[in-house]
């Protein structure tokens, strides 16, 4: 709703907020839409290691294959832009998130 502003103003903010409640839930759409804003900067400053989590916990959530494809696509793709480091560490990230 306030990321695209759909019966509410848009607010990029709200829906950062709106996104991590739901992501805690296990919403892999809210944990896909996440990685977005973290790949892109929106909203959030550009982060490639939370973008990777984000995208491997929908990934990993969702019992679409062609949402999960969507997912692991865009999880490829930052990845290619990221140091071995940087990779292990949105691994360890997703990992313990889970665990929670």
């Amino acid at each position: 709703m306030y990321d695209k502003g759909q019966g509410v103003p848009q607010d990029s903010g709200e829906a950062l907020k709106w996104y991590h409640l739901a992501a805690a839930q296990g919403d892999a759409v809210a944990q896909y839409n996440l990685g977005l804003m973290y790949a892109y900067g929106d909203s959030v400053p550009k982060d490639y290691v939370q973008a990777h989590k984000w995208f491997n916990l929908a990934a990993a959530t969702d019992t679409e294959k062609e949402d999960r494809d969507k997912a692991v696509k865009e999880r490829d793709d930052v990845a290619a832009r990221m140091t071995p480091a940087q990779i292990a560490e949105a691994q360890k990230l997703a990992r313990e998130w889970k665990k929670q």
